[in-house]
């Protein structure tokens, strides 16, 4: 499985409005992240639900 890595990216224009509950340990990781690389919490966040999402094991046979 590759790596993710947090990368500058624009604005994606195709947005939704959400919110949802983390943990605060989860939130305080997510925010370092994005201190540490110079970018918003939300594209980090966004970012991360992404990679998990292409590497999700569905449970489907190959």
């Amino acid at each position: 499985m590759e790596k993710l890595k947090i990368v500058k990216e624009l604005k994606s224009k195709d947005t939704i409005t959400r919110t949802i509950r983390i943990s605060g340990a989860t939130y305080d990781k997510i925010n370092e992240l994005a201190d540490k690389n110079g970018i918003k919490f939300n594209n980090v966040a966004n970012q991360l639900i992404e990679y998990a999402l292409k590497n999700l094991d569905d449970g489907k046979k190959n």
